[in-house]
């Protein structure tokens, strides 16, 4: 297969706590596709991650350490305006199911009003990878379940780690 890479920079924003095999994929396409791209980790106060910020920018460089084109930075604030100040023409963006499209949506809609010069692109996951959520992982990690189709090793140790703690 052959993917052509855009002269367009491209951001994937997430908050990743953790990261999973379903951003990875994400990602991994998306860098293909793009030049630059950049994994950005919201800092996003509002939610109570299980990892900090730190944790997370290392969880996401571990896992995509040999994508060497790929750049990872944590930033807080508006995403559009991320863009802007990195010279970023477009917004990557994972769904899932039908309820994260009509979020996304709206969320896109609102970004392209804030800057018409970013837009948005939908990537629908893989099959085996279309029902993981961070929220689920990290659950699943409190009970002691078998995280390895889910997650990266690497991760799946930091979890294990921080649910000893």
């Amino acid at each position: 297969m052959v993917f052509l890479t855009m002269s367009i920079g491209a951001v994937f924003p997430g908050t990743f706590d953790p990261i999973t095999r379903g951003h990875e994929d994400l990602i991994r396409r998306a860098a293909a596709l793009f030049d630059p791209f950049i994994v950005a980790i919201a800092e996003n106060p509002s939610k109570e991650p299980m990892f900090s910020l730190q944790e997370r920018v290392d969880l996401v460089e571990q896992v995509l350490s040999d994508l060497v084109a790929v750049k990872v930075v944590s930033y807080d604030g508006l995403t559009v305006d991320f863009a802007k100040a990195n010279g970023l023409g477009c917004i990557v963006r994972g769904v899932r199911v039908a309820g994260d499209f009509e979020y996304e949506f709206q969320l896109a809609t609102m970004n392209r009003h804030l800057a018409e010069e970013v837009d948005t692109v939908f990537l629908a996951p893989q099959i085996r990878n279309s029902f993981i959520s961070s929220s689920l992982i990290r659950e699943i990690a409190e009970f002691d379940g078998d995280l390895s189709s889910f997650v990266h090793p690497y991760v799946q140790k930091k979890l294990k780690k921080k649910k000893d703690r």
